[in-house]
């Protein structure tokens, strides 16, 4: 019989290599949270707000690990499940040559959720979870009669952790290749909006001869600005 895939994290010290740790029992259930979040932009007049896709939000996972140290009984021979619990408690920890805890991935298998979105979302793909761990919770249920704790829930809340590079890499994003409609929000600038679109701010002046504005400066919010291709 094949033996399960055991879940494991992969913690990056930020010295030498990686270290993987397995943990004791796989979870049984794995809680994931991804959202998104949008502007809505007040237009007098129209029935409801516009919508504006303004950025994602971190992604979020809950996992419960048991910890049990009771193979050699209760008594004298029994270990504590400290040793075990405090490799999770470590990695909310700061180093001191980073000034941060460590960046980790959280592995189990190659259907790990997200393996499967569509080729349409650029290179979304992955199968596993890189991170940092958010909060730590243990709670100790059994101890033996000297004291020492036996057993042990730990609660881990990991929180998606990718850089600027990884995400562009990811996204695989790209210049609008057909004239786009923008509704321009409190305080945006032109520069920022090429930053956006084209990646490259220079590109503000592309935006105002196409709307016509004398003065790029005086925008209104609640405006349609006409977003053409990029050369």
């Amino acid at each position: 019989m094949q033996q399960p895939v055991k879940a494991e994290l992969i913690v990056n010290w930020g010295k030498g290599a990686p270290e993987r740790i397995p943990v004791q029992f796989n979870p049984t259930e794995l809680s994931f949270s991804k959202s998104a979040h949008y502007a809505e932009i007040q237009i007098p007049g129209l029935d409801a707000p516009l919508v504006q896709f303004v950025r994602g939000e971190a992604e979020t996972i809950t996992v419960d690990l048991f910890f049990d140290n009771t193979e050699d009984g209760m008594g004298p021979k029994a270990k504590s499940v400290v040793e075990k619990t405090d490799r999770m408690y470590q990695l909310v920890k700061v180093l001191p040559h980073k000034h941060a805890p460590p960046i980790c991935r959280l592995s189990w298998g190659t259907n790990f959720s997200g393996s499967k979105v569509s080729q349409k979302l650029g290179n979304n793909r992955r199968t596993d979870f890189q991170c940092v761990v958010e909060s730590v919770r243990h709670r100790y249920t059994l101890f033996s009669p000297s004291g020492d704790a036996l057993r042990a829930n730990v609660t881990l809340g990991l929180k998606e952790y990718r850089t600027l590079d990884q995400q562009f890499g990811q996204l695989n994003l790209h210049s609008p290749d057909r004239t786009q409609v923008h509704v321009l929000e409190e305080g945006e600038t032109l520069g920022a909006i090429a930053a956006d679109q084209y990646f490259d701010p220079a590109q503000w002046r592309l935006i105002a001869d196409a709307n016509v504005l004398d003065d790029p400066r005086r925008l209104t919010p609640g405006m349609f600005l006409v977003l053409p291709p990029s050369s």
